[in-house]
């Protein structure tokens, strides 16, 4: 880069460090020439003696400018100033699937079936180019405020016939996403990218990945051994068909998954569809024969546990032994007394009377039963838990009265007020009616005061949430500044699973001619005068050293020489927008 200038190349101007990876920084730029925003990716100066660090990075450049496709991220420009690789890319803004998944946790069914569609036709397009990408991972993917996405980094992908680049024999790519195949070191192919995206569509669904561990290796052998976890088991409400997917995708046999990715494409298109909601699970082979040994060896030791059981109780008989001791004790001491008698007439007796007491007290003639009973606990308790809990204290829950209502704490279902109240006394049979949570309700926020992006930024993390937007005139709040809100007013409790619609209506932005007399300015003067009209401005400082020295001795240095958007035109100073100064 050219020190002080932050230019690279004379053309593309650096304004800030945006993000960085395991070889390169990624920078924000603006091309000077087209007149718009790239990132620019610059390999490491302490990499850039490094062969194998320069072969991956001019791979990435090499596949990813193969390749055109509207979920892909655009290559505009590569090249080497002074001694720095870069590549001059699209600059994309929003924030990775990884972040998305990690604020909402998982996401509706219907959202990530969208962002796999995308996201599986892209890799599509890539394996027709005869390129893996073999590092396919939420962190490597841009989710756009439209829902578009965009796939980065091909750092690691592999052009079918060229040779792998490892580290150390190290498996490259994340182990979390890693084909069981390539953690036992075999090479890279088409199922192994869609195995990737199997578990990504696993983690979009439900909010985390399906094997942690302690260690990389670790994680590799769950993916190698362990059956993939149940997506409906940790979501009910998922269809089979999506699981199915899954399920496909993430076979351990890569012979078992699907052919292509257009294959797993169609499955997907068509997944949400009413005729596919209750369609089979999808068992594949393998799975069945362990499941037929596991429950086979379930019943096998059942079996022999009851065996054992038996056997004691066997050797348990009742012993003899006593009337062959006790009879002949009998006979040689025979007892017919009038004392031995007449105890067993008084044990008779006792034994009479007991009977007599226990039956009365029974039937309730000694001791009446009570004919109240306490509302028992239910609070926290699902309808069918408190119906249950009613009855075996002789109550009856009032299913037809039910209330149901947002609450800030307790999730959907569970029961959150009692009626008569818990611990009161009634009559046994009485009614109880309860109050039962709809879900956990949000408490609209005050968004007067806020920027139209931070409060439409705020608002996008509510996925069903329908944003509006206005503007009007205003001399007492600045332009794009939230000045009220409406269908949905602040303190307003909502259920982030229900449809919604927000009206924000914000101060107009400014509109300005950018005037003549700008050109000639002092440099200084000029930026003042335009921010005086309410404009956003950025400064360019040209490189002269391409003119010749005539041209350099007529130049008249640190003045405006020209504009972007051209003086006389109409420019909206909107958020993201600014005039452009150019000098010498």
């Amino acid at each position: 880069m050219s020190g002080r200038k932050n230019m690279i190349a004379n053309r593309y101007e650096v304004f800030k460090h945006i993000g960085q990876g395991g070889m390169a920084d990624v920078f924000l730029a603006v091309d000077t020439i087209l007149n718009r925003q790239v990132a620019i990716k610059i390999l490491r100066s302490e990499l850039s003696t490094d062969a194998v660090s320069v072969l991956r990075f001019e791979r990435e450049a090499q596949a990813a400018t193969a390749l055109t496709h509207p979920n892909i991220v655009d290559i505009y420009d590569v090249g080497d100033y002074k001694g720095h690789h870069y590549i001059v890319m699209e600059y994309v803004e929003g924030k990775t699937l990884k972040q998305v998944i990690q604020a909402r946790g998982a996401l509706l069914k219907e959202e990530a079936v969208d962002i796999m569609k995308q996201l599986v036709s892209a890799i599509s397009e890539a394996h027709k180019r005869g390129i893996i990408h073999r590092d396919i991972k939420p962190q490597n993917v841009i989710v756009k405020a439209d829902g578009t996405i965009k796939v980065l980094d091909f750092g690691i992908a592999l052009a079918k016939g060229s040779m792998q680049l490892t580290q150390a024999n190290n498996v490259m790519g994340s182990v979390h996403y890693l084909a069981p195949e390539l953690a036992r070191g075999e090479s890279a192919s088409v199922q192994s990218d869609i195995y990737a995206l199997g578990i990504v569509l696993f983690e979009a669904l439900t909010g985390d990945v399906p094997f942690k561990a302690d260690s990389a290796v670790q994680v590799a052998l769950m993916h190698m051994r362990n059956e993939m976890p149940s997506v409906r088991v940790f979501n009910p409400t998922l269809p089979q068909s999506v699981e199915n997917i899954v399920i496909r995708a993430t076979a351990k046999d890569r012979t078992q998954r699907y052919v292509s990715c257009n294959e797993m494409l169609d499955d997907l298109k068509t997944c949400l569809r009413p005729e596919r909601l209750n369609e089979p699970k999808l068992i594949l082979e393998t799975t069945e024969q362990a499941k037929k040994l596991t429950d086979t060896a379930k019943a096998h030791s059942e079996k022999n546990s009851k065996t054992v059981r038996k056997n004691p109780e066997k050797k348990k008989e009742p012993v003899r032994e006593y009337k062959r001791v006790s009879d002949p004790a009998i006979q040689r001491k025979p007892r017919t007394n009038k004392f031995m008698m007449g105890l067993l007439i008084f044990l008779l007796f006792l034994l009479t009377v007991s009977g007599v007491y226990y039956a009365l007290n029974v039937s309730g003639i000694l001791t009446p039963e009570p004919t109240t009973v306490e509302v028992p606990n239910l609070i926290n308790m699902t309808l069918t838990e408190a119906e249950d809990a009613c009855t075996q204290t002789e109550l009856q829950l009032d299913t037809a009265n039910v209330t149901y209502e947002l609450t800030d704490f307790t999730d959907k279902g569970k029961i959150v007020k009692v009626s008569p109240e818990i611990g009161e006394e009634v009559e046994k049979g009485s009614k109880i009616t309860v109050t039962v949570s709809s879900g956990i309700g949000i408490t609209v926020k005050n968004y007067a005061g806020w920027t139209l992006t931070e409060a439409m930024d705020d608002l996008s993390q509510y996925s069903r949430m329908s944003v509006l937007t206005d503007h009007e005139d205003s001399e007492t709040v600045a332009p794009g500044v939230v000045i009220r809100q409406e269908l949905l007013e602040a303190g307003t409790k909502f259920n982030p699973e229900n449809t919604y619609e927000i009206m924000l209506v914000y101060s107009s932005y400014p509109t300005i001619t950018i005037p003549y007399d700008v050109y000639g300015m002092e440099i200084t003067e000029a930026v003042k005068y335009l921010e005086s009209l309410g404009a956003k401005v950025l400064t360019s400082n040209l490189d002269p050293s391409s003119l010749s020295e005539a041209e350099q001795e007529a130049l008249s240095y640190g003045t405006v020489i020209r504009s972007d958007p051209e003086t006389g035109t109409d420019y909206t100073q909107e958020e993201s927008n600014y005039v452009i100064l150019y000098y010498y």
